[in-house]
Formats: C-alpha cells, sequence, structure tokens
C-alpha cells in the first residue's frame, strides 16, 4: 500500500513538473517577439524564493545509491539574495535546495553558492555560480544516531529564467536550474548529485 502511493505522489509531481516545463517553454517562445518595450530600471537589493519541482540522481561512492535511480524531489528552500550592481548584473548568494529520500529518511541536499545574475534582454537572465554543497537531514526528519549527519563539499549552479510578469519592483519568472554537487561523507567517501529543477520564481528588486 505504501509504495502505491509513493508511486501516486510521484506521477503527480512528474504531472507537475510536465505543466511547469510547458509554461517554461511557452514564456521562452514569447520571449522571442519583437515588439519594444521600456527596460526595466533594476537598483539596490534583490530577494527571491522559488517553488518548483524536479529530479534528483545520486550516487555514493560506497555504492549504497547510483545514478540508475532519479527521484522526483520539490524544491525546498530555494532563496536567492543579491544586490544590482547595475542594470543588468547583480551579484548574489543562492541557496538551492531538493528534498530526498534515502533509506527510508528525508534529506535535504542543497548549497550556499555564491553566483552572478545577467539580464541577456529586458526580461531574460542567466545565473550561476560555485560554493558550498550541503546535504543534510530534513528538518522535519532528524533522528538522533539514524538521520542526524551533515556533510559538505562542492557545487556549481547554473540557471536561467524568463520573467513572465513585472510591475513595480516585483517579477514573477519561470525558470529552469541546474545544479551539480559533492558532499564528503565519513570515512574517506563521497556522495555526488543531479539536481535539474523549473519552478515559478517571485522576486523583488
Amino acid at each position: 500500500m505504501t509504495s502505491i502511493k509513493m508511486k501516486t505522489i510521484k506521477k503527480q509531481i512528474f504531472l507537475r513538473i510536465a505543466c511547469v516545463a510547458f509554461a517554461f517553454v511557452t514564456s521562452l517562445t514569447y520571449a522571442q517577439n519583437t515588439n519594444q518595450e521600456a527596460t526595466t530600471q533594476r537598483e539596490g537589493f534583490i530577494f527571491e524564493f522559488v517553488v518548483g519541482g524536479g529530479l534528483i540522481s545520486l550516487e555514493d561512492s560506497a555504492g549504497i545509491q547510483t545514478f540508475d535511480k532519479s527521484q522526483g524531489t520539490f524544491v525546498f528552500p530555494d532563496l536567492k539574495f543579491g544586490h544590482m550592481l547595475n542594470e543588468k548584473l547583480a551579484i548574489t548568494v543562492s541557496l538551492p535546495g531538493n528534498i530526498y529520500e534515502f533509506q527510508d529518511n528525508d534529506r535535504h541536499f542543497g548549497g550556499f553558492i555564491p553566483s552572478l545574475q545577467y539580464w541577456i534582454k529586458d526580461r531574460w537572465w542567466i545565473h550561476g555560480g560555485i560554493g558550498l554543497a550541503i546535504d543534510a537531514p530534513a528538518l522535519y526528519d532528524i533522528k538522533d544516531d539514524v538521520n542526524d549527519d551533515w556533510n559538505f563539499g562542492c557545487a556549481v549552479m547554473a540557471s536561467t529564467g524568463y520573467e513572465i510578469y513585472k510591475k513595480n519592483n516585483f517579477a514573477l519568472n519561470v525558470q529552469s536550474k541546474l545544479v551539480l554537487g559533492r558532499a564528503s561523507l565519513d570515512g574517506d567517501a563521497h556522495r555526488d548529485a543531479v539536481i535539474f529543477n523549473v519552478g515559478l520564481g517571485f522576486s523583488w528588486l
């Protein structure tokens, strides 16, 4: 019964991912229009949070888990803080993260990544950086001596997004994100992760 419920949940996650991906493709098509529009004046601080889902694949050097099995996952948390250097370039700190299941426990693979964001066009931006990978127990599923280990390493991130709605200093964007990370485990072992997400970003800038 539990396995059936898990399969149903995963199907729902994949359907939602497909819907968001369709919206993203649609927005990119719309971005190709040749209509002229006023350039947004961007200045000061940036804050963004993202809701969405994606896929995560993990592999342990100990062989407990391999890249052969991907998991549907939801984004939590996915935050961005930064400051505009000029109208097109911002320096940011990104905190991507996804929940995954490991040996019947929920864990979180994410990072703390200094990064740069650049607007190629008025509504289309690219974003990337390199920083700290964090593999930790999900805060709601910490168990003493079972799921309480915190592991750190290195992660790289690349993302792109398109602002589908703007008003004053608020922007709603559709975005995709790729994160590659490696966290060191006890006993000279390591855990690699590949994460691909799509989602809606709520930005204030």
